[in-house]
Order: C-alpha cells, then structure tokens, then sequence
C-alpha cells in the first residue's frame, strides 16, 4: 500500500507525491511519462519494488494529477510542441526541480532514478544536470533527450501518434475513461494480454484526482524540447536501458541508441513488449533493476 499523498514545495508549485516501502530502503524516484498521472506506476509493480528492498517514490510532474496545474493562452498544436516551436509555459529543468523538491522532502540526498517514456528523457537528465543526486539510471522505452526536435521524429511511430491525435477529448468521466483507454489500447504490448480491468479502473482514479487537460500534453512536449543537456557519454553512474521491442509508439531504435551513448550501459529489450511494461515482464524486470542498483536479485516471494 502507499502512504497518503504528501506535496513538496518547489517556489509556488506543490508536488503531489507518494512512497511505498520502508523509509530505511534504498531510495527510487519514478518519472511518469507525458501527461499522465503518477497512478499509472500501477501500484502491485511499486509494491514488489518496495518488497525487493526498495524505498518508492513516485508524483505526479507538473500540470497533471494533484500536482500544481498551469494555463495556455490559446490551444496548443502537438507536432508544433514537438518540434520545439510552441514557446514552453515552463522547462524541462523546471520539471527536473519539482522532482528535486520531492526527494528533498524525503530527506535524500541520492536516489535511483527511474523513468519511462517522457520520464525516460526526464530521469536522463536528471543524471546529466544534477549528477551528485543520482546513484543509478535506469531509461524505460525511452530515446535520447539530446537529439534535436527535428531528430527526434526518427524514434517515434507516426502513425500511432496520429492515432491517438485523432481521439476526441473527453467531456466527462465516464469518456475520458474512454479516451485514456483507447490512448493506452494503442500504446500497449502486442505481445501480452491488454489488462482492461487495471486500466479502466486506474483512468477512473485519474479522473477523479483531475481531469485532463488537453493542453497539457503540449505543455509538456514544449518544455521537454525546449531544455538542452550535455551529452550522455557524461553519464557515470550504473545505468539501465530498457525497450519494448514491439513498442507501437517509440522504436526500439531508441532504447539502442540511449545505451549506445551511456557509458557502460546495459540494455535489455524484451519480445513483445509496447509501450508500457507488462505485469507478466515485472518479476524481470524488477529483477535487473535491483542488479543496477545493487540490491539482491533474489525473488520476492514470500516476502511482506
């Protein structure tokens, strides 16, 4: 189970977070991907973290979930965002601070970081702006940060974005837990059973913490395109890359060139696997995660 939701302070933005596990465990921050709530960490996989030894840690970024929300001037166009010509309400630094504030209400002074999608290119450069803070890495179907607007647009499959671009914005609850679960039905593994019961429940629980804004997603992208880093080869800490190969959103070029361009980086891509990580892949997954932070790599069956 997690702790009640908590908000750390970054300036006038409060960050809504929550914890799973014993605060004497060894610290992890999770990233969450665009414009989706922290609840999309599904609890049972923070819990088996939690179990492996694990102090958990995952919030909601900026514009989504509990955490402070912003405004637009006027509705936002998606590939424009992308293509870093939308001027950004806020920075992917600003994110990278709001997650600073978290672990600083936590009382760490380093965590492991883990991220995926969108929090993929966040937990990067929280590692290249802030390396004193970072004790491990670990990417999630996720591709390099640092390649350009334009560049970026060789890692994403256009026509699984032009998918989810053509799904009409909710109007109330009960079609925008349609809305998210079409966006998560289009992203989702091929290779392995759509888990429609956790989704429909989760995009209820996201609705009903607050509902989606549209512009947020563009708010994001702007922000996320709008921050330079330094190169990943200045990555010095354990780091784990991890890609679907079957991902109908981000190819699995991504991940590659991610691991390529880490020091020392261990990828491991999985059959099968989309864009989100299947509970079927979470034992191994946990498993690899625990190897790059240096915990045991026994099972946690039979564990509490």
């Amino acid at each position: 189970m997690s702790s009640q939701t908590q908000y750390a302070k970054n300036g006038e933005v409060s960050v809504a977070y929550e914890t799973f596990g014993e605060a004497t465990g060894e610290p992890l921050l999770l990233f969450m991907g665009l414009d989706f709530q922290m609840v999309w960490w599904p609890d049972a996989f923070c819990q088996q973290l939690a179990n492996r030894g694990f102090y958990v840690a995952r919030f909601d970024n900026r514009d989504t979930g509990l955490s402070t929300h912003f405004t637009s001037a006027r509705k936002e166009n998606a590939l424009k965002a992308q293509l870093g010509m939308s001027k950004p309400t806020y920075t992917a630094v600003d994110m990278l601070n709001d997650a600073l504030a978290v672990m600083d209400a936590l009382g760490w002074g380093q965590a492991n970081i883990l991220g995926a999608s969108m929090g993929a290119g966040l937990a990067q450069g929280m590692v290249l702006l802030h390396p004193e803070r970072a004790k491990s890495l670990i990417s999630a179907m996720g591709p390099p940060p640092t390649v350009s607007s334009f560049g970026s647009l060789k890692y994403i499959r256009m026509g699984a974005l032009s998918k989810m671009l053509k799904i009409k914005p909710a109007q109330d609850r009960e079609s925008e837990i349609e809305m998210l679960t079409s966006i998560y039905r289009l992203i989702a593994s091929p290779g392995y059973p759509f888990p429609e019961q956790w989704v429909r429940e989760t995009a209820g629980i996201s609705y009903d913490r607050a509902p989606r804004d549209p512009n947020s997603t563009q708010r994001q992208l702007s922000a996320s395109r709008a921050t330079k880093y330094p190169s990943l080869s200045t990555i010095d800490v354990p780091s784990l890359v991890i890609g679907g190969e079957d991902d109908p959103l981000i190819k699995i070029s991504g991940s590659r060139d991610t691991a390529k361009q880490i020091p020392g980086a261990r990828l491991v891509t999985y059959p099968g696997m989309g864009h989100n990580m299947p509970q079927e892949l979470w034992q191994q997954i946990v498993d690899e995660i625990c190897a790059v932070a240096g915990l045991s790599a026994e099972s946690d069956s039979g564990r509490v």
